[in-house]
């Protein structure tokens, strides 16, 4: 416990502050059932407050259960730890830059009318017909009954892993049908990879900014998150070079095309000075590649450049095809899959033969290049144009995309994204600000904006009211 951890400025009296980092301690799992706590003088001179405040929160400790006294060795952690509380692994954060608060607001239907900072497309955007044709096929086939009842086989449905290997191919990742695992999500695939390869106190890098899952992802794994800062071109080499070296991480976990949150992609040569700094520090990557499907441009993909040594590749339908149906990949070593696939089998046994199922069928029959084809050029012309709007509202993007559907622009100077964000939850507008995607808090005059989200011109009238409110507050 440090110094830091003490704020004086604020009105919440110094007891009841040290009595909530102890609280905060034991919900971060730095103080495990059984731990010693620091002796009443250590603490009081660690915190460089008095002896009698620490008695006083010890005092209070005791009396809650949470610590114990013996007499003559000191103050013990109780022998019950609280649940698990995500929102206690990290810093505190206001609800507006709170990646879980965002995700709830995004996802609570009654909450919100509009939302140009959530992170997938409009129902009415998604092939509605396509998707009934397809189920209406499946229900009406003689064998489809242990499509619509039973399990996955363990490793998912071979005739989509095959498709998938066929698929990655083409992009330049060789992976064999037997070296591809099925999962529910690309979130379910990054959490099972975080499980196989991470330890609790392990270090992993991160972009700054990146994908605000990541962030509440890891939490939960109880690991240390380094932000390396990312450029138009991929991550700073020399930022990335100083973090492998100083922190010596067991994962760097990236977005290689239409980067989360800023559209960016890598391009050819920092690829492959990424993977000389992987090789030469001996760290693993985990390349989250859900966005493929919407890259026009096709950037370097780590895994093909790697060959599936040391980069394990993500993938999923959900932004593409349906949130609903759940349906993500993931692509490794021959013999890694084999212990993921009993990974994924103890904790969540199996997997929804009725998505793999209608995933393939949708495929195979042309249905989803089709409806791809359509998404590119819709998200193409929504790109263009907001782009030009946002620039009329005072932002301005930070690079101009090649294609999906993210920009990331800065706020007018002098404004903060909190602030705005904060505002446009009263007229019903859900905003993403930038501290959201940042490990360290530095993107905070940024939002990112879903141009699939920003087609109505409401969302426009409403974000340029509330920069005039909060404008007008400064």
């Amino acid at each position: 416990m440090h110094l830091s951890d003490i704020d004086r400025r604020s009105a919440v009296p110094l007891v009841e502050q040290v009595v909530a980092l102890v609280h905060r301690r034991m919900a971060q799992r730095q103080l495990a059932p059984g731990a010693r706590l620091p002796s009443i003088r250590a603490l009081a001179e660690s915190l460089s407050i008095s002896r009698s405040t620490v008695v006083d929160a010890y005092d209070r400790l005791v009396s809650e259960g949470a610590i114990h006294s013996r007499p003559g060795a000191g103050f013990f952690v109780g022998d019950r730890l609280p649940p698990l509380s995500l929102a206690e692994l990290g810093p505190p954060r206001a609800r507006e830059v709170d990646p879980l608060w965002l995700t709830r607001q995004a996802l609570e239907s009654d909450q919100a009318r509009w939302r140009p900072g959530c992170g997938w497309l409009p129902a009415e955007w998604m092939p509605h017909d396509d998707i009934r044709r397809g189920l209406r096929q499946l229900a009406r086939r003689s064998c489809a009954l242990p499509t619509l009842t039973d399990y996955a086989p363990p490793q998912g449905l071979g005739a989509l892993r095959q498709v998938l290997s066929r698929r990655l191919a083409e992009r330049g990742v060789e992976a064999s049908p037997q070296q591809i695992m099925l999962a529910e999500s690309g979130t379910q695939a990054i959490d099972l990879l975080c499980r196989f390869l991470l330890e609790p106190g392990d270090c992993v890098v991160v972009d700054d900014p990146c994908y605000f899952n990541f962030h509440a992802m890891l939490r939960a794994h109880r690991v240390t998150v380094i932000g390396v800062p990312f450029t138009p071109s991929g991550p700073d080499l020399v930022h990335l070079g100083h973090a492998l070296e100083q922190h010596r991480p067991r994962l760097y976990i990236t977005n290689s095309g239409l980067h989360n949150p800023t559209g960016a992609g890598l391009t050819l040569a920092v690829a492959h000075r990424v993977l000389r700094l992987a090789e030469q520090h001996d760290v693993l990557i985990i390349e989250d590649d859900i966005f493929a499907d919407f890259d026009i441009q096709q950037a370097p993909r780590l895994a093909a450049l790697d060959g599936l040594d040391r980069v394990l590749q993500v993938g999923s339908f959900s932004k593409t095809l349906s949130a609903s149906v759940r349906c993500g990949y993931i692509a490794a070593r021959g013999e890694w899959i084999e212990e993921l696939v009993d990974l994924k089998l103890a904790t969540s046994f199996g997997a929804s033969a009725l998505s793999a199922e209608l995933v393939l069928q949708l495929v195979r029959e042309g249905a989803y290049r089709r409806h791809l084809n359509l998404l590119r050029a819709r998200l193409g012309d929504a790109m263009g144009r907001v782009n030009l709007r946002l620039r009329s509202s005072g932002l301005e993007p930070w690079i101009e995309p090649a294609g999906g559907m993210f920009v990331w622009a800065s706020l007018p100077s002098g404004l903060l994204a909190k602030e705005v964000a904060r505002e446009a939850l009263n007229v019903g507008l859900v905003l993403a600000p930038g501290e959201v995607f940042s490990a360290d808090g530095k993107a905070s005059r940024y939002l990112r904006f879903n141009v699939a989200q920003c087609t109505s011109p409401e969302v426009f009238d409403l974000l340029d009211s509330t920069l005039e409110r909060v404008a007008g507050q400064q």
